[in-house]
């Protein structure tokens, strides 16, 4: 089973287990059936060399506590010990592999180094959505060797959320966008002009907007290099769909002088100051628009929402969006940050879908094909 175990990690204790929760239902659900589960994962960026602090011990020890079962670990994931491991494993035990990525053969999509993955099972689960749109031997070179193949639970929910849902949506669709770089999000923006009823953005990434409006942003976060695609978005979005930005914003000195923060009204913005969040007007209106939805994507935090008093704008939309989902509203989540916003100011039970995944959920909700779901399909 290949599952997506990269998680944050701190004096060799999980950070977030966010992603390792997320997992369970397809690992409980084969426990049941009296499986052996071999699972692997990578974590972090390791460069095919072995990295001690990005070892899957402490991954190991919390999903052990998780299950409250003891769990068998290998420190090489293709070594002839670890394939005695799983040879010798019974059933209803768990095998977790080493760091994918301390093989360089991993990323490479290596055919020996697939192969070898593969003799660690007789069918292959795939639960890793936050690696679909990579092509690596773990979720794509290793489907060559097994007749019977598939998704998770996870993975199926992600895609039922993320396509499905989104694709024929409860009307009226609003997609909230935040964050800071507008560069990262232009597909998402681009794929939803044409099928989204409201598009609310806010975060560092407005100001670029606003100021392709002719708007003075003072010494708010500004891509000069996005302003031209930014002016173009603006000119597409006429007729197609709602598109609001805000109307006001918290404003400081910076980032860390907390203490000179004002709200002003965005054509009132000080030259020497920079918008850090949507300001009481904005939230006032987003929520009115987000309120009226039958359907809601929301991807990136509205402000630096790390930052007592920077976050009132992420704390707020985050609540309205969760509390609408008792309203039989469609309430769906993607990207980290917004993951992280919820695990700070609300629960995520509150949402209809968190997505685990990031960049895969950006590939999927724009069209783009995910290698791993065309490698289960063969």
């Amino acid at each position: 089973m290949r599952v997506d175990f990269n998680v944050p990690i701190s004096k060799n204790k999980v950070v977030d287990d966010f992603r390792i929760v997320s997992s369970l239902p397809t690992i409980k659900h084969c426990l049941k059936s009296g499986a052996k589960i071999i699972i692997m994962s990578h974590l972090g960026r390791p460069g095919g060399k072995v990295v001690p602090e990005m070892s899957l011990i402490s991954v190991g020890e919390l999903l052990a506590d998780l299950l409250e079962m003891p769990i068998k670990f290998s420190d090489d994931c293709v070594s002839e010990d670890s394939h005695d491991v799983t040879l010798g494993l019974r059933s209803g035990e768990i095998h977790l592999l080493e760091n994918l990525r301390f093989h360089s053969e991993e990323q490479n999509n290596e055919k020996e180094f697939s192969s070898k993955l593969a003799k660690h099972g007789e069918i292959y689960i795939n639960d890793a959505f936050g690696t679909a749109h990579r092509s690596h031997a773990s979720n794509n070179g290793v489907t060559k060797y097994f007749l019977n193949k598939g998704m998770g639970l996870l993975f199926e929910k992600e895609f039922e959320y993320l396509s499905k849902k989104l694709t024929k949506p409860n009307k009226p669709l609003t997609v909230v966008i935040g964050g800071a770089k507008i560069d990262t999000k232009l597909d998402l923006i681009n794929h939803f002009l044409t099928s989204a009823d409201n598009i609310l953005i806010g975060g560092g990434m407005a100001f670029t907007f606003l100021k392709a409006r002719g708007i003075e942003t003072g010494n708010s976060l500004v891509d000069s290099t996005m302003v031209k695609e930014a002016k173009s978005i603006l000119n597409r979005a006429r007729n197609k769909t709602n598109l609001l930005f805000p109307t006001d914003a918290v404003c400081a000195k910076t980032v860390e002088n907390t203490k000179s923060a004002k709200i002003y009204n965005i054509h009132d913005m000080p030259s020497n100051k920079c918008g850090l969040d949507i300001g009481p007007n904005t939230i006032k209106q987003f929520s009115e628009t987000i309120s009226k939805s039958g359907t809601i994507f929301w991807n990136g935090p509205m402000g630096v929402f790390e930052i007592e008093g920077f976050h009132h704008g992420t704390e707020s939309i985050a609540n309205i969006i969760g509390d609408l989902t008792e309203n039989n509203v469609t309430t769906i989540v993607g990207g980290g940050d917004s993951v992280s916003a919820i695990n700070k100011f609300s629960s995520f039970e509150k949402f209809s879908h968190v997505s685990s995944g990031g960049g895969a959920s950006l590939e999927l909700l724009t069209g783009n094909p995910l290698p791993s779901i065309y490698a289960l399909e063969l």
